[in-house]
């Protein structure tokens, strides 16, 4: 699946992080705005963001 803006995502292994809303997608570049440490430019080459429903109950 592919990554697009607005999507909800997790990170995979860092759940501190929270839910997280993709902002833009430019390339393998993904900024992301996570409602405990905000924005952070993740790269999808290296990090398989978990797409998730905004409720999914974490």
């Amino acid at each position: 699946m592919h990554i697009l803006p607005g999507m909800f995502v997790r990170h995979p292994t860092e759940d501190h992080l929270g839910l997280g809303r993709v902002q833009t997608v430019l390339g393998n570049k993904i900024t992301v705005n996570f409602e405990n440490v905000g924005k952070i430019v993740i790269n999808g080459n290296i990090v398989k963001l978990v797409v998730v429903e905004p409720n999914d109950g974490r």
